[in-house]
């Protein structure tokens, strides 16, 4: 606790720092102040149990201030464009979901179809809807809407598993939720972009397909194979996967940033107050149609986080696929902390209200 205290105090220090420069309108130190500020703040929460689960969010914060200041270390080195590793980091990612996953894991669409079948099209309804009309409301320029609609129209990411266990909700459902939405989204994601997005931005719809297949399916594939044939050989690539995974989000929401950085500081506030909206509406829209469908508070829990947190990644790759990293890509940076935040509270907050489903059970058998 004691040395919290003094990343706390270092942390306090960065912030009157960098107040002070800017108020002076001297913004040459920005960046590395505000760098030094979330990340000791990341380091004191690292050690409180409720606020440990935003430090991670905290580092990309720190990367992505550095970003807006200097946006030009981010963007190429010499003639190499470090966009150009954002596919392939996806495809690292996935590739770790893969390792992950098991046919077991497969089974449990026959155990509990009804709550997957919930679920799944509560995601691909609400979301995209939602993603829309907050578009509509707020009046971006088309193609920054259009990436808002994007990332509603993408299946649920993996972050979602990890606050269902820390919010102590279903954890296989909602690994069966990611897992099937993420196998339906070469035909769904794409076909819901041409119907929602088509007027703000030219969609191809089997470019999509493809780049969905390449960029998600084939390393999942690839994933599950290892994981067969190498079933508890590779305990060291189980360990080192989620670091790799969270380092590689964290790079490709910086790079987008430094991309996009003229576009956010005009956008920025609003754009960050619409994927607030997306998300939460999520999270209430999702929950209640849990609670419609009668499904008990542990599931309801899970179809909330499943519906309300996306694979903002795979957004990203979309966008930069068609081209348009600076400007759709921008919404899925956004989305990626904001839901980061938000989830970490909400599963937080359920972390400490543990779903007592089998007194609501017995109500419902009375």
């Amino acid at each position: 606790m004691k040395s919290s205290k003094v990343f706390y105090i270092l942390a306090l220090v960065s912030l009157l720092a960098y107040l002070f420069f800017h108020f002076q309108d001297n913004h040459t130190w920005g960046g590395l102040l505000l760098l030094l500020f979330f990340l000791n703040l990341a380091i004191a929460f690292r050690s409180h149990k409720i606020l440990k689960g935003f430090s991670y969010t905290l580092m990309i914060l720190a990367m992505v201030s550095v970003a807006m200041y200097h946006p030009e270390h981010f963007v190429a080195m010499g003639s190499f464009k470090f966009s150009s590793l954002i596919i392939p980091l996806l495809q690292i990612i996935m590739f770790g979901m893969g390792t992950e996953l098991s046919l077991k894991d497969f089974s449990n669409v026959i155990r509990m179809p009804r709550g997957i079948v919930i679920g799944v099209v509560g995601h691909y309804v609400i979301m995209p809807v939602v993603g829309f009309t907050v578009a509509k409301l707020f009046n971006f320029p088309d193609e920054i809407a259009a990436g808002i609609i994007l990332v509603g129209c993408c299946p649920s990411g993996l972050a979602s598993n990890v606050m269902s266990y820390l919010a102590k909700a279903n954890l296989a459902l909602s690994v069966s939720v990611t897992t099937i939405s993420t196998l339906l989204a070469p035909f769904v994601t794409p076909f819901l972009m041409r119907i929602l997005g088509g007027s703000l931005i030219e969609i191809n719809f089997w470019h999509m397909f493809w780049e969905i297949i390449k960029i998600v399916i084939i390393p999942i594939i690839a994933g599950l194979v290892f994981n067969h044939l190498l079933h508890g050989k590779s305990r060291w690539l189980d360990k080192a996967m989620p670091t790799l995974s969270m380092a590689g989000i964290a790079f490709i929401i910086v790079i987008i940033t430094a991309a996009g950085r003229d576009n956010l500081l005009q956008v920025g506030v609003l754009l960050i107050v619409a994927t607030f909206i997306h998300n939460i509406a999520g999270y209430f829209f999702g929950y209640w149609s849990g609670r419609l469908f009668r499904f008990n508070e542990r599931d309801s829990r899970t179809i909330a986080l499943e519906v309300g947190m996306q694979n903002a990644g795979l957004a990203s790759g979309l966008a930069l696929a068609m081209g348009k990293l600076a400007t759709a890509g921008l919404a899925p940076a956004i989305f990626g902390p904001v839901m980061n935040i938000t989830g970490s509270a909400l599963a937080s907050w359920w972390h400490n209200h543990p779903p007592d489903d089998d007194k609501e059970e017995e109500k419902e058998n009375a």
